[in-house]
């Protein structure tokens, strides 16, 4: 018998439904797919996770803890997932809440490239908190595009980025905006003594992402943005083995398995999942901000989940955006603290002269 994985479910009962049923049925869909009755003795054994708790919560639903035998993931990331919810996830009622890695897991995965001190080194950012911006809207061409990453880059801003929506569109090609893009940040870099990074958005079907992350490095890029949960999450291990680039994680998609009675917890998912699997910086939804199903609790989980010790595994920098305010920036770094990119947009455009906004939002972040 292999080491054991364990991983914690929150079950939520219809009426009627029985929860050592559910429980069950939850360890043989996730692992031999028949009755138990059609498993052989030593099969079953060998491959059916362990029911280890069974437990009855306050609010109704049930606490499931499984012992998964570690060896029936293959240590394939892509297989782990399966086995963690996989046809679960087209039942109703089952989320899940936490994992207690393995030491061959965590060696499987392998986490960021660069993590927090490495991003740092990158910027050198010393250990005060990081900025980050993104390039929109969506329908400007790459000139106009250039010109804000040139204003922002000449304001301090720290990370850079493609919004998440643009990829290789007619009113900005992406060999064509990645080449103005990182020019114009090595210009105002060259002026103004700083180490500001562009990061073009190469997410894209799996032969295009090759060919832009091989532009992006080509181009002199030291981070891009990647949307894992489009071109799946070993998209990521596969970029941080071949490629030299910081990765940052945008979390598009990702909430069509992060539910409040079925799929994953956004915690688990954003905080540690994405970490493992290779990103440097993962994006989230703040609190206060334009979706409020993520709230402050929340929000620090997935900081901690991204911080906290791991076995071998680098922590990763949460990065807090979806309408954070850069009126609102001390008040945000006194609650996550210093390792953190305050990743803010709207609230910089809204004050027009982009270099200015970047300079007293800057001002606040080095000061703080």
């Amino acid at each position: 018998m292999s080491e054991a994985l364990r991983v914690t479910y929150e079950l939520t009962c219809r009426p009627g439904e029985d929860p050592e049923d559910k429980a069950r049925g939850v360890a043989l869909e996730q692992s031999a797919e028949l009755p138990s009755r059609c498993i052989p003795a030593h099969v079953y054994d060998e491959v059916v996770p362990r029911i280890e708790a069974l437990e009855p919560r306050e609010d109704g639903r049930y606490h499931l803890v499984l012992a998964f035998p570690e060896a029936i993931t293959g240590y394939e990331p892509t297989q782990l997932l399966n086995n963690l919810f996989g046809n679960i996830s087209l039942k109703s009622g089952i989320r899940l809440t936490d994992i207690q890695w393995t030491p061959a897991l965590l060696r499987a995965l392998g986490g960021p490239r660069y993590g927090i001190a490495g991003v740092r080194g990158l910027l050198g950012a010393g250990e005060r908190a990081l900025t980050s911006t993104a390039l929109k809207p969506l329908g400007l061409d790459t000139a106009t595009l250039a010109g804000y990453c040139a204003d922002f880059a000449r304001g301090g801003i720290d990370l850079i980025k493609d919004d998440h929506g643009l990829c290789d569109q007619a009113s900005s090609p992406f060999r064509e905006r990645l080449h103005a893009c990182q020019r114009t940040v090595d210009e105002a870099n060259a002026a103004t003594g700083r180490a500001s990074l562009y990061l073009p958005n190469v997410t894209a079907p799996r032969g295009e992402l090759e060919a832009r992350l091989d532009a992006a490095q080509e181009a002199g890029c030291k981070a891009v943005l990647i949307c894992p949960f489009l071109t799946g999450l070993d998209a990521l291990i596969w970029a941080r083995e071949r490629y030299d680039l910081a990765l940052m994680a945008h979390p598009a998609f990702a909430g069509s398995v992060a539910g409040a009675e079925h799929g994953l917890d956004p915690a688990l998912l954003l905080g540690e999942i994405t970490r493992l699997f290779g990103a440097d910086m993962v994006v989230y939804t703040n609190a206060e901000g334009r979706f409020p199903t993520y709230d402050q609790p929340l929000c620090e989980r997935i900081n901690d989940r991204l911080r906290r010790p791991l076995d071998g595994i680098r922590p990763a920098l949460p990065t807090p955006g979806g309408g954070v305010d850069a009126a609102r920036a001390g008040y945000w770094l006194e609650r996550y603290g210093r390792d953190t990119v305050l990743l803010i947009g709207g609230s910089l455009y809204a004050q027009g002269d982009l270099t200015a906004a970047a300079q007293r939002l800057q001002a606040v972040v080095e000061g703080h």
